[in-house]
């Protein structure tokens, strides 16, 4: 490292020993690094592709309003993540809020009183807890006659299929699959894997609607769920493919008439795709998909950085340092609160924007338990850019992701070092 990086690092409140030791961990990444390189080079080369063979033209960024009728680069958009995920339709659209968002419209729209609703990987995401019922909510699916099963996966984490094909039944209509590990200890699942999973349950129940909750996980793969059986795939446009760049929005992709369904339940009956103008966000959200690749994977050299520094350090990490990758996200079990915290406030420091901002533990909506989340970001919780967040329980686990550039996601992990060292919760006579 040359002695004006050096000297910038200072500043920062980095010392020299954690960068010496940063540095050896980033020496020994580099054929990882490579890995990601071409990754992000055949997924690049893909979106590009998507765009031109769609005809992407100026006209597709001009500002609509009102219903937002023949809204060309709304409607165009549409089809390139149609193109981009190999589906035959796509609903991309700001109105969708968030991701918790996206997953219950497509729930909502494609159950029906009396249908089952089925998780073979154990309990999802804190936020959709109250979306299905499973704790109580006003309009969630429960109030409306949707029932809802799970299967508990292995203690190794893999899938129980005895049990998955046990509990597929006459009313089961629809199963959801979530790719990342969320706040749990879990692994991640590959691409292959959820196919194999997808395989199953259609091998049993051939018109069960499979549905692959994508967040964190675009681009990370050459491959997405789409190509490997899912019936539909969701996600957020401030995740990994917006890019760092769209300002809101969710997307979901997949058949034709599920998408359809989608689109009714987003805007009424009758109207469907037709309406709901873009406002403006139109070229920030075809630019955020461009750079969606090159973000992704500089979030994910910063993932496995992460992983190797705190493992060296004898944290347990998951995934850890050398294990494949199919999401951004990098588990962190700290041990304690404190530790939990020192990470989040080291995170944060590193940010552009609230940097000298202290984060804390709050009751977040959605969540069970407080939860801490650092974020200085340019787009209110955008977790594309460099972010760290967990809940104030055992384990204990902090999940640390993003970062647009490499160089920042770095720069956020040796904070995060650095603020675990001057907090007392790691010894510098470790690095």
């Amino acid at each position: 490292m040359s002695f004006e990086i050096n000297q910038i690092y200072d500043k920062l409140g980095i010392e020299k020993d954690v960068c010496r030791f940063g540095c050896k961990i980033e020496e020994s990444l580099i054929p990882r690094f490579r890995e990601f390189d071409k990754t992000a080079e055949f997924n690049q080369l893909k979106v590009l592709q998507a765009m031109q063979e769609n005809r992407v033209s100026e006209a597709c960024f001009q500002y609509a309003s009102g219903y937002g009728y023949n809204d060309l680069g709304r409607d165009k958009l549409e089809a390139v993540y149609a193109s981009a995920f190999h589906t035959e339709a796509a609903l991309v659209r700001p109105q969708i809020t968030c991701g918790t968002h996206a997953l219950a419209l497509a729930l909502a729209a494609n159950l029906r009183p009396g249908d089952e609703l089925l998780s073979p990987i154990g309990k999802p995401y804190d936020t959709l807890e109250e979306v299905i019922g499973i704790r109580k909510s006003k309009g969630s699916l429960a109030e409306y006659g949707i029932t809802y099963s799970q299967v508990e996966l292995l203690e190794d984490g893999e899938f129980d299929y005895p049990a998955i094909r046990k509990a597929i039944q006459e009313k089961t209509k629809l199963v959801t699959i979530q790719r990342s590990k969320g706040y749990q200890t879990r692994p991640s699942y590959s691409i292959r894997k959820i196919g194999e999973l997808i395989s199953f349950i259609k091998g049993i129940k051939p018109d069960v609607i499979c549905m692959v909750d994508n967040c964190y996980g675009e681009f990370v793969e050459t491959t997405e769920p789409s190509d490997v059986g899912a019936d539909m795939i969701v996600g957020s446009l401030i995740k990994n493919p917006g890019g760092g760049l769209a300002p809101i929005g969710g997307y979901i992709a997949g058949r034709e008439d599920l998408i359809e369904n989608c689109a009714y339940r987003l805007t009424a009956p009758g109207l469907g795709k037709e309406v709901g103008a873009s406002l403006g966000v139109m070229q920030s959200f075809y630019q955020g998909f461009f750079l969606a690749p090159t973000v992704v994977c500089s979030a994910l050299k910063g993932a496995v950085f992460a992983a190797n520094i705190y493992e060296k350090l004898g944290f347990s990490v998951i995934p850890n340092g050398s294990e494949s990758r199919h999401d951004i996200i990098q588990a962190v079990e700290l041990g304690t609160s404190e530790g939990v915290i020192a990470f989040c406030k080291g995170i944060q420091s590193a940010a552009p924007v609230d940097s000298y901002v202290n984060p804390e533990p709050w009751a977040m909506p959605g969540y069970d338990s407080d939860v801490i989340m650092a974020a200085g970001a340019f787009i209110q919780g955008s977790s594309i850019e460099l972010s760290a967040d967990g809940p104030i329980k055992p384990p204990y686990a902090v999940y640390f992701q993003g970062g647009l550039t490499w160089p920042h996601a770095k720069l956020g992990i040796l904070k995060s070092l650095q603020s675990l060292i001057n907090y007392g919760a790691i010894s510098r006579d470790l690095l």
